[in-house]
């Protein structure tokens, strides 16, 4: 059989809470969660509110978002106008693919084999700021709409075109004029060809569409396009950036957002919540790379594409994802077995779930072979969609590097079928060191609306086993908990009220895992005071009422007191 192995050399990402895959894996070691409230800049979730009766309604408030993302115009070239006239999905993939790219020796593109490079990227659409900016060109409709109005109500013609005018200006101030980089900034077939653009590259640039297969679609085809020869060296990713009505309404009309906690392979699953980010993985032949001594991430050995046929457009079939793992190991040549970590698609809805775990219960067999782990990074930081892919694969990776098993962030009830009959899958509630007697081999999954279902598996480039974790990856690990202890000091009662105001300024906009953050910045601060106040909350929703039950206390003039209500 053909040696198709294909090696990973370079990785980049940026996800909620994660600038690079060192931080997405501690963040999946540490069970951190990146959700919060939907920022009202993104979308005012007051607008699209369930009980308002509208059928155009978001039943969700929770997302996670990428805070604080700058792109470098100055680093990467880019004229003022050109940035404001081209969606930010765009830039996050060219800041993305340069990360990649340094990762993997090839700094500032230099190096590169140009003529032979090509980038597929994952991407579905564009992202929600061009699609946003439409609604200027949009504004003919308005006008007619809102004049007809007017005109209803007898409102003088003279006294129209006064208000139309200055409903103009306001209307259209929030979005950018259009220019000569519009028309290509909108689109998503344009963003690979801005990297091979950037870098000067020749081998060809696509986007992939596969829905929220579309990122690991991307893969899968760079490494059919290294093995046949096509390409010596490929960026494939995936970019996500559509926190907007027309998805979240969409997919709450479908019933697959969740209304109160994201739990994947979990007894209570009820969907997902979404996110949004960008990654990238930097694939050569494996013979090749190790020709040139390129360091090695891991090694593709195997992967697969499928369809459910006439299964149906959104609702998950176990036959077309049992044929993409079954044509994945037929080309790794060794059996799902084998495999010690599923990092799965676990999109958190009840059949979704269900119909994978049966597909890798399946495809594992007899249930002899020692029990492998499974897990998500959905769990960390919701459904990235297009990008959903990469970053269980970018994951699944560092786990093998680090010869760790990850566990599953936000479980409470084990799912039934990891639980019945023995099942040989397990999800960790802790992260592990890889047992000894398991080959170091993980797989990643992903599947999309249309039916599309891929899988990729991938090996240690090492044979070396790891005796122990060191203390920092133990630090990791033991660091999940329910709930926090926010713990304040001040010199007395009115500077006391003073630092709970400031925390519930900024509380409900706190995401998860930031709501640690918070509680160890303060445990760290206390000072020796006269005043001492703690409150305990598990969401962030929670804390600014606790705070308020705490300031109430304190006008009051309450000296002491301990409220285990």
């Amino acid at each position: 059989m053909p040696d198709h192995a294909i090696a990973i050399v370079g990785m980049g990402c940026r996800y909620p809470d994660a600038r690079s895959p060192d931080e997405l894996w501690e963040n999946a070691l540490a069970q951190r969660r990146a959700f919060r409230r939907m920022p009202a800049e993104r979308l005012r979730l007051e607008d699209y509110h369930p009980d308002l009766g509208l059928s155009d309604s978001v039943t969700t408030t929770q997302a996670a978002v990428i805070e604080g993302y700058e792109f470098d115009r100055v680093r990467f070239r880019t004229a003022g106008a050109t940035y404001r006239e081209v969606d930010l999905a765009h830039w996050l993939a060219l800041d993305v693919a340069d990360q990649a790219l340094t990762d993997a020796g090839f700094a500032d593109g230099e190096g590169l084999p140009r003529q032979t490079t090509g980038v597929l990227i994952g991407n579905t659409l564009t992202g929600e700021f061009s699609r946003a900016n439409m609604l200027r060109l949009r504004w003919p409709y308005v006008r007619r709409v809102v004049d007809a109005a007017l005109a209803d109500t007898e409102w003088p013609a003279e006294r129209r075109r006064e208000f139309l005018a200055s409903l103009e200006t306001r209307y259209k101030s929030p979005f950018p004029p259009v220019g000569g980089e519009t028309l290509a900034g909108g689109l998503s077939n344009t963003i690979a060809g801005r990297i091979c653009n950037h870098f000067d590259l020749n081998g060809g640039g696509y986007t992939v569409d596969g829905a929220c297969a579309s990122s690991l679609l991307a893969v899968t085809t760079a490494c059919s396009a290294l093995a046949a020869g096509d390409l010596d060296l490929a960026l494939a990713g995936g970019v996500d950036l559509s926190l907007d009505p027309f998805e979240l309404v969409g997919f709450s009309r479908v019933g697959v957002l969740a209304r109160e906690d994201m739990r994947v392979y979990d007894a209570r699953a009820t969907g997902f919540w979404p996110g949004e980010g960008c990654g990238f993985v930097v694939l050569m032949r494996a013979d090749q790379a190790r020709a040139e001594g390129r360091r090695i991430h891991g090694v593709i050995r195997g992967w697969g594409v499928a369809s459910d046929g006439s299964g149906g457009m959104t609702r998950p079939e176990a036959s077309g994802q049992l044929l993409a793992l079954e044509r994945a190991y037929r080309r790794a040549g060794f059996g799902a077995e084998t495999v010690g970590y599923f990092e799965g698609h676990g999109t958190g809805t009840e059949v979704g779930d269900l119909t994978e775990l049966d597909v890798i219960l399946r495809a594992r067999g007899t249930g002899k072979a020692p029990a492998a782990a499974l897990g998500s990074i959905k769990a960390n930081m919701g459904h990235t969609k297009a990008a959903a892919g990469v970053a269980g694969l970018i994951k699944a990776t560092m786990s093998l590097g680090a010869q760790i098993l990850p566990p599953l962030a936000g479980q409470r009830e084990t799912h039934p079928r990891l639980v019945r009959d023995r099942a040989d899958l397990r999800a960790p509630r802790a992260g592990e060191l890889w047992p000894s007697g398991m080959p170091l081999r993980a797989a990643v999954s992903a599947m999309g609306f249309g039916g599309i279902d891929t899988h990729v598996v991938i090996e240690s480039a090492t044979a070396e086993r790891r005796a122990a974790l060191t203390p920092e990856e133990r630090a990791l690990i033991s660091t999940p908990q329910d709930t926090e202890l926010f713990l304040m000091s001040a010199p007395d009662a009115p500077a006391m009220r003073a630092q709970v105001a400031r925390l519930s300024a900024v509380a409900g906009k706190l995401s998860l895992a930031e709501m640690a953050d918070v509680a160890i910045t303060l445990q760290k601060s206390l000072e020796r005071g006269a005043h001492r106040a703690a409150v305990v909350a598990s969401t962030p929703a929670e804390l600014p009422e606790r705070l308020m039950v705490l300031d109430s206390w304190l006008e009051a003039g309450v000296a002491s007191r301990l409220d285990v209500a």
